[in-house]
């Protein structure tokens, strides 16, 4: 019997209808809540991404006022744009579309955004929030995860939560957000990766297992129990084709899984613009 399909689409269509009156009063108030975008360079991929975030931004009622630096930017350009979405009222939150050229240090350059403005929750500021449950931006994958789990009904709470990934983008922030004393989080979390030999006796024995490594096909069946959860939170790209962390073949064993596309990646988008509008409440309450 295949699994129970999770998609990403209903769980984004909630965030946004939620989002569409908060939007619609701000605006109301006098104050267009805006994104801020910056890309370096002309890689094709990063550009289609930058562009679908501010054609969202568009249809939210949302301004996206954009930067585009050249290829050979210097590391003192793109310090220089990041300060002056800083300094711009009618920028509530920005991002760097990541990756950046080599001669460009991104950590650098995250350093000088404004944590309040950092929309992607990726500040050692907001992940300090993070841990200590403050309210902040939350990074947008580990939030659209948890969202994603809550909508179809996944229980979290008490159960077993294993993480197969350390990074700092999904598999760190998602353990410290699912760990925390919430209906929709609470749970028992493990983080392993593949600097453990034995990795698979943690994900076989966990209720929801979550691939966050970026390794094509490395959940296979066998890593797993019967029945178990399964949220592909990892992916790599060969040219346009998306390669995700989970074989496809799980879907015969597990209870529950996300599909190979529309899965993670519609929430992901769907709380980008949740930390945008609630930065925008933060800035004019």
């Amino acid at each position: 019997m295949s699994a129970r399909l999770l998609p990403g689409a209903p769980v984004a269509d909630a965030v946004y209808a939620d989002l569409a009156p908060r939007i619609a009063a701000l605006v109301a108030a006098g104050h267009r809540p805006g994104l801020g975008t910056v890309l370096v360079g002309s890689d094709s991929a990063s550009a289609g991404y930058v562009g679908m975030k501010m054609r969202r931004a568009e249809e939210l009622g949302l301004s996206s006022p954009h930067v585009h630096l050249p290829d050979d930017c210097s590391q003192a350009d793109l310090v220089a744009a990041i300060r002056d979405l800083n300094d711009a009222d009618e920028v509530d939150a920005m991002l760097v579309q990541h990756p950046t050229p080599p001669q460009v240090d991104f950590e650098a350059a995250l350093l000088a955004m404004d944590p309040d403005k950092d929309v992607d929750g990726l500040h050692p500021v907001n992940m300090g929030r993070l841990a200590l449950g403050m309210p902040g931006p939350v990074p947008c994958t580990p939030a659209g995860i948890e969202a994603l789990l809550a909508h179809h009904g996944v229980p979290v709470s008490g159960r077993e939560v294993c993480i197969l990934g350390r990074g700092t983008t999904l598999g760190r922030p998602l353990a410290l957000l699912l760990s925390q004393k919430r209906p929709t989080a609470n749970a028992a979390v493990t983080v392993v990766h593949t600097g453990v030999p034995d990795w698979a006796d943690y994900t076989r024995r966990a209720d929801v297992v979550v691939a966050a490594v970026g390794v094509p096909g490395i959940l296979q069946p066998e890593h797993i129990s019967e029945g178990a959860v399964v949220v592909g939170g990892g992916v790599r790209y060969e040219g346009r084709r998306l390669l995700p962390d989970v074989d496809e073949a799980c879907e015969a064993k597990a209870g529950a899984i996300t599909p190979r596309v529309g899965g993670v990646g519609p929430t992901t988008v769907a709380m980008l613009f949740r930390n945008c509008v609630e930065a925008a409440e933060r800035r004019r309450s």
